[in-house]
């Protein structure tokens, strides 16, 4: 009985690792850029903001690894900033939540540089989202993943709590907005990777008066919508979505979403439909007498599956080239449930006036190399005149991109 015993053991063991080796190969093999150390450091070919360059890095360094389009400068804006997320801007100061670390961070700037790197907040549950009141830019708002906060950047010790959030699962990233009416709006990523949420709130988005009263649900189906921004010319918001794992490396689409703001609740489809409203039957076994995502809402622009979208910025006129004009901006943190890598860049999608998509087309590449990621790109700031910011959790820096013109 004993060697049957012992013989059944062997045998469930080898399976099991058989099981688990085949389960990785499929999903996971090429995560690897993702969490390993690459052979090099991005401080080693990045300049320094306001070091005295008078040429582009890749003019003068053959071994660059970024490829910018021309007229475009990338520096190194802040580099001890380990987990860097969301940014926020006041004054002549910059915030910055370090999700993994637990803490929000204040980097003041003197004459175009980061002076100093200050701890702002710290033993805080998985802070994401940052949004400063658009009436009062002392007032700092934070979500960590179980509320959203309100801080006088002037007094730490003012911080209150507006309203709770559902905590625990899969997603803990919380994301804040001040939306052109005045509200804030947050997304609350979903427990899992694919189910029927239990709490209303959980895989979609929600939107308060700022004192955290008048909660009202905006949006539902929304599987985890990390970043968000205004497109100027309409006032819609657009969301960056990851969708679910498991089906493949083409399959589900991420996606770019569009929310309409006029007091309805919005359904994108998540658990049971995806991309251009496209029934997941491998989730969804019911049967139905018509397709149950006809009445969804689809998704504004398919992007490559397992991208990992974040971050999005539209882009502002003022210093500007003019092509850019009403485009966005988003960062693609990069894959991990994909046997080949994809992602590890900022990629522009370009819109005309009238906000039609017209297409993409790489903005920064290069992170992503042969011995590993350089570093994974996750918000991103455009300002007027020719400036963006984009905060790096792997290499733990922010960089800063400028537009000079042509040279």
């Amino acid at each position: 009985m004993k060697k049957i015993l012992i013989l059944f053991l062997t045998v469930t063991s080898v399976v099991g690792l058989a099981w688990a080796v085949n389960f990785y190969w499929h999903n996971f093999r090429g995560a690897s850029p993702a969490f390993l150390s690459p052979s090099g450091d991005i401080r080693d070919f990045v300049p320094a903001t306001g070091d005295n360059i008078t040429t582009r890095p890749s003019e003068n360094k053959t071994d660059f690894p970024l490829t910018l389009p021309d007229g475009f400068l990338i520096s190194i804006f802040a580099d001890d900033v380990p987990g860097a997320r969301v940014m926020a801007f006041s004054g002549a100061d910059l915030f910055v939540s370090q999700t993994k670390e637990g803490t929000i961070s204040r980097l003041p700037i003197r004459d175009g540089r980061v002076s100093a790197t200050e701890l702002f907040l710290k033993n805080l549950r998985n802070p994401h989202g940052l949004a400063f009141d658009p009436h009062d830019y002392n007032m700092l708002y934070y979500a960590t993943e179980s509320g959203v906060y309100r801080v006088s950047v002037s007094d730490v010790a003012s911080s209150e709590k507006i309203i709770d959030l559902p905590a625990g699962g899969r997603h803990t990233t919380r994301t804040l907005l001040f939306g052109p009416d005045d509200r804030l709006y947050v997304t609350i990523g979903s427990s899992c990777d694919v189910c029927e949420e239990a709490h209303p709130w959980l895989a979609g988005m929600i939107s308060l008066k700022r004192d955290g009263s008048d909660v009202r649900i905006e949006a539902i189906g929304l599987r985890n919508a990390v970043f968000m921004d205004i497109e100027p010319i309409t006032g819609n918001i657009w969301l960056t979505e990851m969708g679910r794992d498991r089906l493949g490396d083409d399959v589900p689409p991420d996606e770019l979403n569009r929310l309409v703001i006029d007091g309805n609740t919005k359904d994108y489809g998540w658990p049971i439909c995806y991309g251009q409203n496209i029934h997941d039957t491998d989730f969804d076994k019911n049967t139905y007498i018509r397709n149950p995502c006809e009445e969804k809402i689809p998704a504004a622009v398919d992007l490559q599956a397992h991208s990992a979208p974040l971050g999005i910025a539209f882009v502002p006129e003022e210093g500007w080239p003019e092509d850019y004009w009403y485009d966005a901006l988003v960062a693609y943190h990069g894959s991990w449930n994909r046997t080949v890598p994809t992602g590890y860049k900022i990629v522009r999608h370009k819109f005309d006036a009238d906000g039609n998509y017209l297409g993409v087309e790489d903005f920064i590449s290069g992170w992503l190399t042969k011995d590993g990621a350089l570093g994974r790109p996750v918000d991103v700031v455009a300002q007027p005149g020719g400036v963006l910011y984009v905060s790096d959790d792997k290499a733990g820096v922010i960089y800063q991109i400028r537009y000079l013109g042509t040279i």
